[in-house]
């Protein structure tokens, strides 16, 4: 058994999304990522071949362009309102706004800013147009089993990196 990372290896890790201008962490997990090395494409391939080879305790950085995850920002997504109109529950930046356009389809939306007068909400992804690094430790490797091979990941869960980042502030 190898203690490197390799595919159809079982890996967990940490991580946490940086941006480069500033250093600010903007996202970090509560729980380790586990994923299927080689089977499960929840990471970007740069991250992916950046892990290969690496053992339990290594920590890498990647660069990552926001740009191909998620489009170009589209200021059109951004929206200010008199305070007035917006429910008191949603006065707090970092609150998520579901809205639905008149076809019934949902978008979510973020305050990003508000004051006595008005409230101005955000339907981008919140690391969309930023220069970000994913720093991430290995936390652990090991054999996969059959079960995790075919799922791509620990039995039950279904890792989703773009649900994580959407949770970004």
């Amino acid at each position: 058994m190898s203690d490197t990372i390799q595919n159809e290896k079982f890996v967990e890790l940490n991580y946490k999304v940086i941006d480069k201008k500033t250093g600010a962490v903007l996202v970090t997990v509560d729980y380790p990522l586990g994923y299927v090395h080689g089977v499960n494409d929840v990471m970007s391939e740069d991250v992916t071949k950046a892990l290969d080879g690496k053992k339990v305790g290594d920590v890498i950085e990647v660069p990552v362009d926001t740009r191909q995850l998620y489009g170009e920002r589209d200021e059109s997504l951004v929206f200010t309102d008199n305070i007035e109109n917006v429910p008191e529950e949603y006065r707090e930046i970092g609150t998520t706004i579901t809205m639905e356009n008149e076809k019934g389809e949902t978008k979510s939306f973020i305050v990003t800013r508000f004051d006595d007068k008005t409230l101005t909400v955000d339907g981008n992804n919140p690391l969309c147009g930023r220069d970000v690094i994913f720093r991430l430790e290995v936390l652990s490797i090991r054999d996969a089993t059959d079960e995790e091979i075919e799922l791509g990941g620990a039995v039950g869960a279904d890792p989703d990196l773009n649900e994580i980042l959407e949770r970004a502030e």
